[in-house]
């Protein structure tokens, strides 16, 4: 995402938990000369202490990002078993739904990846099932002639294999690191509004009309349903108690909120979100119903790459792998600057640390989620609600992709959370994020204007790399306007004509077809 967690300030934004977040540069979370005092193998191994946390503090942060992406376990399922592919057939080979599978099969590498992100990168970033790219996986890729989505899957294996091969090499963390920090800054700031965005659409504070204005307040220009009731609540509760600098401001907010949300339904009883119930619950109706069921994993291995090949041609393929690669390259590179940022994790250019271990970690992680038939996994952003509650190790991580494997066997459990609870984390990071803004040279329009459009696009154009390309094009394209080439390293150029590329994906295909 999505979907889907995209900072290089000189500042992190305050945060709910009272400890700070160590200083940046040499003798930072990132230099030898951090805070000693281990307390044991747990603490030396994640340097909890030396990123100026405690195990408490990752637990809390976990739970949180848990909680505020969690929603994939049920969205993803809707996105890629709704629908059949090009050749009749639902996700699994079947000739109806089957959301159970998808369900167990999207927390499953969920929680193996998010928790490998912890071990091998000490890295507060969840992984999961990436909203957008699953959209196009079942509504492009595996609408294809004769495409079936085992096919389909396997072009995310390809597009995983392909990146990987990048990171290792080091092209991946090469582009990174040559972009302009101050563009890095408008990627964070960006993702900020993003997914405050996320959060108010998904809680159903701000939707779309018929007709009339793009977006409006509330589902007719009003707040009066009793979900966005609990929304407002919680993001009051979570605002109130980030203030005031208490722990764990976010996940008590969040429980709260869902508490508040079992209780008006059980009075009265509004029901889940639809046209005819436009006052509904949205994503989850929170009701209790039992905590345990048995998770069917049947659709794991239903991939097929010599497939992929046969039905698509050479040509097809790799416009297919193009577009789902650079989604993938660069909403993880956004994400992981946002996240460190937010942690107080980057160094003095602006990077996260342990980068190439990030970046192999979510290259395997694409690879593993279309193995696994639940397509491309892949950095999320919801990360950034942990991290802003105390979250600065890879043991956050580990206590959310625990979290995503209990979820295979506690779907009942989960599925509680509405989103009008779990959303005002996200609105409250959002702020977070967006004070970084003024790291940016404002005054300097040669990058001012591209730090602009890469913040604004984000969220009017609802994607992390439409915002990423038309920073990195109008970069580019302004240093050349003014005479300062030199200054365009020459990763930027490559990068911008590729977004170029990518932005053009549907003439070219029509072109070829």
């Amino acid at each position: 995402m999505a979907k889907p967690a995209p900072k290089s300030a000189p500042k992190s934004a305050p945060k709910s938990t009272p400890p700070p977040s160590p200083p940046k540069g040499p003798n930072g979370p990132n230099g030898p000369k951090g805070p000693k005092g281990a307390q044991g193998p747990i603490d030396r191994f994640f340097k909890i202490t030396a990123r100026g946390s405690t195990i408490g503090q990752e637990v809390r942060g976990g739970l949180v990002t848990f909680f505020a992406m969690s929603y994939i376990i049920v969205l993803n399922p809707m996105i890629l078993g709704g629908a059949p592919s090009a050749a009749g057939s639902y996700i699994g080979g079947g000739g109806e739904a089957d959301f159970a599978s998808v369900a167990a099969a999207t927390a499953l590498i969920a929680g193996v990846m998010t928790i490998t992100m912890g071990l091998v990168a000490n890295f507060p970033m969840a992984v999961a099932a990436g909203l957008g790219i699953n959209a196009v996986v079942t509504f492009t890729v595996a609408q294809l002639p004769e495409m079936t989505f085992a096919d389909a899957m396997g072009v995310v294996v390809l597009e995983g294999v392909i990146i990987l091969i990048l990171v290792l090499t080091g092209f991946r963390k090469a582009v990174f690191q040559a972009v302009p920090g101050q563009l890095k800054i408008a990627i964070s700031v960006g993702i900020g509004l993003f997914i405050a965005l996320i959060g108010l659409v998904d809680a159903r504070f701000v939707t779309s009309p018929v007709s009339g204005t793009p977006l409006q307040l509330g589902g007719a220009g009003t707040l009066g349903t009793w979900p966005v009731f609990v929304f407002v609540v919680g993001l009051l509760l979570a605002i109130i108690l980030m203030v005031r600098k208490v722990r764990g401001a976010l996940l008590i907010a969040i429980a709260a909120g869902t508490v508040l949300a079992v209780v008006v339904e059980a009075i009265g009883g509004i029901g889940g979100f639809s046209d005819k119930n436009p006052g509904g619950w949205n994503l989850n109706v929170p009701k209790f119903e039992g905590v345990f069921d048995l998770p069917d994993f049947s659709i794991l291995g239903q991939f097929s790459i010599v497939g992929a090949f046969q039905k698509l041609g050479p040509l097809t393929l790799i416009l297919m792998v193009f577009s789902l690669l650079l989604a993938d390259f660069f909403d993880t590179m956004g994400t992981m600057v946002a996240i460190g940022a937010e942690g107080g994790l980057l160094d003095k250019d602006g990077n996260p640390p342990r980068t190439k271990q990030i970046l192999i970690v979510d290259s395997v992680a694409a690879i593993a989620g279309g193995a696994g038939g639940v397509s491309s996994n892949t950095a999320y952003i919801e990360s950034a609600a942990g991290v802003g509650d105390g979250a600065r190790t890879g043991l956050a991580n580990v206590v959310t992709g625990v979290m995503f494997l209990l979820a295979t066997f506690v779907a009942p459990l989960v599925n509680m959370v509405p989103y009008e609870a779990a959303t005002p984390a996200l609105v409250v990071v959002g702020f977070l994020m967006m004070m970084q803004v003024s790291g940016i040279s404002w005054k300097d329009y040669e990058i001012a204007i591209p730090a602009f459009l890469t913040i604004i696009l984000m969220p009017f154009a609802y994607s992390i790399t439409a915002g990423i390309g038309a920073g990195f094009i109008s970069f580019v394209a302004i240093k050349v306007a003014v005479g300062k080439v030199k200054q365009i390293h020459p990763l930027m150029w490559v990068a911008a004509v590729l977004f170029v590329v990518y932005f053009a994906l549907e003439p070219i295909r029509s072109l070829f077809s």
